[in-house]
């Protein structure tokens, strides 16, 4: 399972490796349909890749932080770093594709 990240443990959580954050909202609809991708992706990388989830409604000053405009939005970590975003719903074969590429 996604571990919860906040302002507190960002730098904890995203410390080695690759982390793919998600910034979401209850009340987003496609951030709700983004959890069952996300989900497949966690199961399908696993000890590969860490996934993380921050509420943005919890965290303002966190998604202002990595200039989070609009959610769904994924930002990929690598030891620590953010390296890149990908913003609003994308299909799990995308996700995969995009993932494959970083971790080649």
């Amino acid at each position: 399972m996604a571990r919860v990240a906040n302002q507190d443990n960002i730098a904890e959580v995203t410390r080695e490796g690759l982390t793919l954050v998600d910034f979401w909202a209850d009340w987003c609809g496609p951030c709700k349909m983004m959890d069952p991708v996300l989900e497949e992706l966690e199961k399908k990388y696993q000890g590969k890749i860490s996934f993380a989830k921050v509420n943005v409604e919890e965290n303002q000053e966190l998604a202002k932080q990595y200039k989070i405009m609009s959610i769904p939005a994924q930002v990929l970590f690598v030891d620590g770093v953010a390296k890149e975003k990908v913003t609003g719903f994308k299909p799990q074969a995308a996700m995969e594709k995009y993932l494959d590429e970083k971790l080649a």
